[in-house]
């Protein structure tokens, strides 16, 4: 990924105090940016994007050229980090809630892990049982004091919980936080989350809010192929699972298949 980088922007972002994340790539200006021209040459791509980041940082106004530029590389970038991800045979877990959904007044269990958070551990156990590897869970580092809560209500699912006790034979019960304009890992993973956010939809499993159709159109096939597709086991039986699980309420229980 940072050669990829390099050879997409002809440098690494963060010399310029920018990031590789999903809303910097396919935002939806760096869809309308790159029809603006033909398709530049590498060495010209780069040329302009180098002016594009110095005018942004001194604050000036890039040129029609360079916003094409930029937008041309921001894509490829993004569309060669799937194939980076295919290539290495990445797998993709996510849990999906509504938009706005909100906690309920008078809510009670703050201190457990809410329930997205626990099919989401659920899908990574079945994988990492199936491989029969065991797996660290990296968090991309935010407030200081939310990380501490989050680590306390997952170690507290863990411990305190059969459930969470189970999982421990295959994962890791504390995570590790990074930053994650030092993790290219993260940054892959925040470009995976912002795909799925606006362009993986699942209509038979609930999932119908606003879909961006060109995110969809490069991004939703590669989401659905890259996710975990597996075997379950709750209660007795045994089931397919899927690496990306919708969760309508993550405050209220629910049956999950």
């Amino acid at each position: 990924m940072q050669r990829l980088e390099i050879d997409c922007f002809g440098c690494e972002l963060h010399t310029y105090g920018k990031e590789i994340k999903g809303a910097t790539l396919i935002d939806r200006k760096r869809f309308r940016l790159p029809v603006q021209g033909e398709p530049y040459r590498d060495d010209t791509r780069q040329r302009l994007c180098l002016s594009f980041l110095a005018k942004g940082r001194e604050r000036a106004v890039p040129r029609r050229e360079e916003f094409t530029a930029y937008g041309q590389a921001c894509l490829r970038m993004a569309r060669e980090t799937f194939a980076l991800l295919r290539k290495h045979e990445a797998i993709v877990l996510a849990s999906v809630i509504p938009r706005g959904v909100a906690k309920p007044r008078g809510y009670l269990f703050d201190r457990y892990l809410r329930k997205d958070l626990v099919f989401l551990l659920e899908r990574y156990f079945y994988f990492l049982e199936e491989a029969r590897e065991y797996g660290v869970l990296v968090m991309d580092e935010t407030d200081k004091q939310e990380d501490r809560r989050f680590v306390a209500r997952m170690e507290g699912h863990f411990t305190n919980t059969s459930i969470g006790r189970r999982r421990t034979a295959w994962i890791v019960p504390t995570p590790f936080f990074v930053s994650s304009d030092m993790n290219p890992a993260i940054q892959a993973a925040d470009l995976c989350i912002y795909s799925i956010n606006w362009g993986f939809r699942l209509p038979d499993r609930g999932m119908n809010a606003e879909c961006r159709e060109e995110i969809a159109a490069m991004f939703g096939k590669e989401l659905f192929d890259l996710q975990f597709h597996g075997r379950g086991h709750r209660d007795g039986r045994d089931f397919d699972t899927y690496g990306i699980v919708y969760v309508p309420d993550p405050y209220e229980s629910r049956a999950t298949k």
